[in-house]
């Protein structure tokens, strides 16, 4: 065969995201706060855009053909229609081999990089709640307790306390005071020692049994707070029963202890939060839907439009209002298709933990995000978008999307699933209480958890004990010989 340079044709296929598209996919996944600021600057670009009720511009329009027009200038936001044009399987789109951008063709709808990317939305430093996020995991026992702590998370104020009382929280989840004591004495375990605390007093309490100094002096110390503000330290000598050293000992450790331990992290801790969604309870059903009041109503000016038409009369004075056009119709339909894609997904959510809005945290099921996925037959990666910085506002309280979902695994008797956090807390519970003369392989705990209504393979069983820090038979048979020797 001969070697030689030659021209080739080859056709292909390929999926690829226009601009439009790209910005669309950034509006699913925006909160409804950031949507309202993108609309302000939309309104502050477009002298198209108008927000109000349609009724109110629409009386306004001269009775001419600008309604045709209109018509006919609306762009398609993907080639789909109806919600399902935002769900795009994005893992399937080709990417720049040079640059690692999406794969694109020219269009003139406003540029995507109006909107950052969910990565770029935070500060560099973690907000104070996004710190204790990635630790409540591991420090709860099962899934219920975490999503209490999450829950009281995303109470507390920038100082880093809880505002509420525990009462008013377990009358909303439905669950027992001790329940959200045991949650919050979750939070009160991560970093940064004290948050979580309802007092001074206990912030400071919290950080003194961290440091092991918590005795019975500094303790009636801690009680006794405003006597230090006032500076009586004889009469508190008294009362701690110590000499002028030990004193001076316990005000320095006092004093370098964080009466305000959450203070120390990036904005946004302790802004209230909006919810996107709000649900409501409908005789035996639920009134889904999207918080208006965080969510502007976009509207074509026609009037408007039929002015600033006549006033063209050159080439580039008509092509500019046509973009303009253009993108005033693209942006209040990909707005629309938004909120029917949000609704779809949150409806999906309450049909799933329908047991949890009406009965309190008990009833909360494991749910996964390709589960809602094929119950409205989208993308699990749209899914997952519209999940993201979305809130959910019902009689319980108010919620992140997100932590309506949680692993499941199925149970032995065939019937429903569990919690894989609940599986994780069993396998802990067995391993702490072995025996150091019987330490139990993955294959015993395979066969101890199918006991106990979990049917879970051996790899399984590993990779949850390694997830949860607990080191393989061996390397726990030889912490404990060293432990008791």
């Amino acid at each position: 065969m001969a070697l030689g340079p030659r021209l080739d044709l080859r056709q292909s296929q390929s999926l690829v995201m226009t601009p439009q598209l790209q910005q669309a996919i950034r509006l699913l996944a925006a909160s409804n706060l950031e949507i309202e600021t993108f609309i302000g600057e939309a309104l502050e670009a477009n002298p198209l855009l108008d927000a109000g009720d349609v009724s109110s511009v629409e009386s306004e329009a001269p009775a001419e053909s600008a309604d045709q027009e209109i018509r006919d200038a609306t762009p398609d936001v993907t080639s789909g229609d109806g919600e399902q044009a935002l769900d795009i399987d994005t893992s399937a789109l080709d990417r720049d081999r040079d640059t690692g951008d999406w794969a694109a063709q020219p269009a003139s709808a406003m540029s995507g990089d109006d909107l950052p990317d969910a990565g770029e939305r935070s500060d560099d430093d973690p907000t104070l709640s996004e710190h204790l996020e990635t630790q409540v995991g591991a420090a709860s026992p099962d899934v219920r307790t975490e999503f209490v702590a999450r829950h009281l998370i995303g109470l507390l104020d920038e100082a880093g306390y809880l505002p509420v009382s525990l009462r008013e929280v377990a009358g909303d989840l439905g669950i027992p005071i001790a329940e959200a004591e045991g949650a919050l004495a979750v939070v009160q375990s991560l970093d940064p020692t004290g948050v979580g605390a309802r007092t001074l007093s206990e912030c400071l309490a919290l950080q003194a049994i961290e440091a092991d100094r918590y005795d019975p002096c500094m303790r009636r110390l801690i009680e006794n707070l405003d006597l230090v503000a006032r500076g009586e330290f004889a009469r508190l000598k008294r009362m701690c029963d110590v000499d002028d050293e030990d004193f001076g000992d316990m005000l320095a450790e006092l004093r370098s202890y964080d009466p305000k331990p959450g203070l120390k992290f990036g904005g946004g801790g302790g802004e209230p939060v909006v919810p996107d969604i709000l649900i409501t309870a409908l005789g035996g059903g639920w009134d889904i839907r999207l918080n208006e009041e965080t969510l502007p109503r976009l509207v074509v000016n026609r009037a408007y439009y039929v002015e600033l038409r006549g006033g063209c009369t050159d080439k580039a004075a008509k092509s500019w209002l046509s973009e303009k056009l253009a993108d005033a119709n693209w942006l209040i339909k990909a707005l629309d298709q938004r909120a029917k894609t949000i609704l779809k997904v949150a409806t999906a959510v309450v049909k799933a933990q329908e047991g949890f809005f009406r009965k309190g945290v008990s009833e909360l099921k494991p749910l996964t995000l390709r589960q809602v996925a094929e119950e409205i037959e989208m993308h699990e990666s749209t899914v997952s978008r519209v999940t993201s910085n979305k809130y959910l506002h019902c009689d319980r309280g108010t919620f992140e999307l997100k932590y309506f979902f949680s692993s499941g695994v199925a149970s032995s008797d065939g019937e429903g699933a569990v919690s894989a956090e609940a599986v994780k807390a069993q396998i802990r519970a067995l391993c702490d209480a072995e025996n150091p003369n019987a330490i139990l392989s993955d294959d015993k705990l395979v066969e101890l958890l199918r006991d106990k209504g979990f049917d879970l393979a051996r790899r399984t069983v590993a990779k949850y004990r390694e997830s949860i820090g607990i080191g393989s038979s061996v390397q726990r048979r030889r912490q404990k010989k060293l432990a008791s020797a």
